[in-house]
């Protein structure tokens, strides 16, 4: 297993599902990762002790997935200098609304880089996790030109199906 250099922290068990698309993805560019499920509210205190030592454990990313109040990403970003990136997490009555304002609206000081509410989110997470540590890792960075250059196949082969109908 490569070095672990992304924590992947959810809210709650009931994120793993969608979370999984994230690992998944670091597991394509074989980027180490751990996941943890804290709570920003049941557990603050876990959470503040988490991203506390995140550094010093060697992480370089952590992504935070939390529905609902979705305060997680910003608790950990509050006791962190590591880039934090949020995934509003869909769901409860306003469908991830309040997650995503949650996750977005943080005060100045104290980023938290935001992706997509739903299926994309975690893919995009990840992406971005990797892309953050492609600026200093020259040859995940040279991955990621490799899987920008599959999608852009992928888009002609679509668009040459299309176009032979």
């Amino acid at each position: 297993m490569a070095d672990i250099k992304v924590g992947i922290v959810m809210g709650s068990d009931s994120d793993w599902p969608l979370v999984q698309k994230a690992c998944q993805t670091l597991d394509k560019f074989g980027v180490g990762y751990e996941t943890r499920v804290i709570s920003a509210h049941r557990t603050p205190e876990v959470a503040i002790e988490y991203s506390k030592t995140a550094e010093e454990r060697g992480l370089k990313v952590i992504i935070a997935a939390a529905g609902g109040a979705a305060h997680l990403g910003g608790v950990l970003a509050a006791a962190t200098v590591l880039p934090v990136i949020g995934i509003p997490v869909a769901g409860g009555a306003l469908n991830g609304l309040d997650a995503l304002y949650a996750t977005v609206q943080m005060p100045s000081g104290v980023p938290v880089a935001t992706v997509a509410c739903g299926s994309a989110g975690p893919t995009n997470a990840a992406l971005l996790a990797i892309q953050i540590l492609g600026t200093a890792d020259a040859d995940l960075r040279k991955k990621f030109h490799d899987h920008k250059e599959e999608l852009k196949k992928k888009v002609a082969a679509a668009n040459e199906k299309i176009q032979s109908c």
